[in-house]
């Protein structure tokens, strides 16, 4: 079969390898779609050679059952589905309580095993899955399906986080109007009566901001905290999500989150808000406010998403990629020129 794969640092290439064998507890999935991340482009990019064998990318993964373990119940052949990104034990009590995305097995670090991350994933044309991880899709797209693995729930999942700040007439703000950020947004207008202020750095995205529900769009600039305090009467925003994570967009939630308000940190990017135990006043962090380092989400969260597409109250807007343009994906996903989400499709 094909595979874009990792094969060192900013090495990415279409390789012929074995359809992959399963154990009797995993699924064999001809992939329909499979999503391109943030992510895929940390691990790309990373300076370092993790592994001396390449590994197959890809974690939003979305296809039909091509063959069933041995020791596998109650799934069908031809039966269509996305699969939840976390491999976990199952059985530690994080696991057990519903946290999987937090499972005990992957110690301090709290991040699981992961197709496409860790383990061979989904851009591919077949991929081997444990069992566990699949959801069923019944008929909604591939294409729509694929990205609700991650983009998806890693939104629903730092939304839900933040759902006691999310009072109907309150306000939220979005950084960042991304691959996250613009479905974010949907999930948000779903299940919230919240009014949506959307920031980003491209006008473009603003657009996409609007089509998605935001109710004021503010291009990010020397003053886009003063406008967002303006907007709310001084107090600041009762949730603030952040889907970029740089210096910059830490600083402007820090300065714009309410006091006893929510700021859900979600985008990657090393930045380092500037939070002190000392009184709270003008741009400093306020009384009562939450901050929470997000990562993923459950798999009670990914039916929740599901369900949402499902009822067509979330929509991926999505570039749509062959297979053997993966490479070509990730320069663009790099430059900031996908418009919501870049799919591929073998």
């Amino acid at each position: 079969m094909r595979a874009l794969q990792w094969t060192g640092p900013e090495k990415v290439q279409i390789n012929d390898i074995p359809v992959p064998d399963i154990g009797p507890t995993d699924l064999l999935i001809k992939v329909g779609a499979a999503g391109v991340c943030h992510s895929d482009l940390t691990l790309v990019n990373f300076p370092i050679q993790l592994r001396e064998d390449p590994l197959t990318l890809g974690h939003e993964i979305a296809g039909t059952i091509e063959a069933i373990g041995s020791d596998v119940n109650g799934r069908e052949i031809g039966e269509r589905g996305v699969i939840f990104l976390f491999w976990t034990c199952g059985t530690c009590r994080e696991c057990v309580s519903g946290n999987e995305n937090v499972c005990l097995a992957a110690g301090r670090v709290a991040m699981p095993p992961t197709p496409g991350l860790v383990l061979d994933g989904g851009m591919a044309e077949y991929v081997r899955v444990p069992a566990s991880t699949f959801v069923p899709i019944g008929d909604l797209d591939f294409l729509q399906a694929a990205p609700v693995a991650d983009a998806a729930l890693t939104a629903y999942h730092a939304i839900r986080g933040a759902r006691e700040a999310l009072r109907p007439g309150g306000t939220a703000v979005a950084i960042g109007i991304g691959g996250l950020g613009h479905v974010g947004l949907q999930i948000l207008q779903a299940i919230s009566g919240v009014r949506v202020i959307a920031v980003d750095q491209a006008q473009d995205k603003l657009d996409l901001a609007r089509d998605c529900g935001a109710e004021v769009g503010i291009l990010s600039g020397g003053d886009t905290a003063k406008q967002i305090l303006d907007l709310t009467d001084g107090r600041g925003a009762d949730a603030v999500f952040d889907f970029v994570g740089v210096d910059a967009t830490a600083k402007l939630a820090c300065e714009t989150v309410a006091p006893n308000g929510a700021y859900r940190m979600v985008g990657l990017g090393g930045g380092a808000p500037e939070l002190t135990a000392g009184p709270a006043g003008g741009p400093g962090w306020p009384w009562g406010a939450t901050v929470r380092k997000s990562l993923g989400g459950t798999r009670s969260d990914l039916h929740a998403c599901v369900a949402l597409a499902q009822a067509g109250k979330i929509h991926l807007e999505v570039e749509r990629f062959d297979l053997t343009d993966g490479p070509e994906a990730l320069r663009r996903l790099d430059a900031g020129h996908i418009r919501g989400r870049a799919v591929l499709v073998p």
